[in-house]
């Protein structure tokens, strides 16, 4: 007997259950494009090198191109089309559009959702290639523009927005920061 090439897999994306018939070989941006029509993410390099396909997953980063959907069944999965609050933007959303983050926008979708990550990342405390003096016992350091453009160096921007993409996430962790101190006191 030959087994089975394909599965109905159950993927929970922005909140919805989606029940999809996939060939195993399918890559999640593969079925959130193709398969439900959620075309934010981009297919750009589709070899995990340009970050246009990032979407998070559990709350972490990931490439879409490269990861499996039959692997992100069971998993909390957030697209660009889920990152808003109706018709709310999310503050990263907001600062890219204020500080222009974008020229074309093909890599935007991809750099929000991973800007959102760095911004939760960072306040975790998780240290990056240039973190400097991270100790336990120590507060958090602010984040940076070094900070920033290490975090994301894994999101290319063939238009080289990157000075407004960094001052966008800038902008984002520090309205974060904020909040995150008004909910304390």
């Amino acid at each position: 007997m030959t087994p089975s090439t394909s599965s109905a897999i159950t993927l929970n994306i922005n909140g919805e259950k989606y029940l999809l018939p996939v060939d195993h070989r399918t890559t999640l941006l593969d079925a959130l494009r193709e398969h439900l029509d959620l075309t934010g993410s981009k297919k750009g390099c589709d070899q995990g090198q340009c970050g246009a396909c990032t979407v998070l997953v559990d709350g972490r980063r990931a490439l879409s191109c490269l990861q499996l959907a039959v692997a992100a069944e069971g998993r909390v999965i957030t697209t660009i089309e889920g990152v808003a609050d109706g018709d709310q933007l999310h503050p990263v959303q907001q600062a890219f559009l204020d500080l222009d983050g974008f020229q074309c926008g093909y890599c935007t979708p991809g750099q929000i959702c991973s800007a959102i990550a760095v911004i939760e990342e960072h306040a975790a405390g998780w240290p990056s290639a240039v973190t400097d003096g991270l100790r336990p016992d120590a507060d958090v350091p602010a984040l940076g523009a070094e900070e920033i453009r290490e975090r994301m160096s894994g999101n290319l921007c063939r238009c080289g927005a990157y000075v407004s993409i960094v001052q966008a996430v800038a902008r984002a962790a520090e309205a974060a920061g904020s909040q995150n101190k008004e909910a304390v006191a």
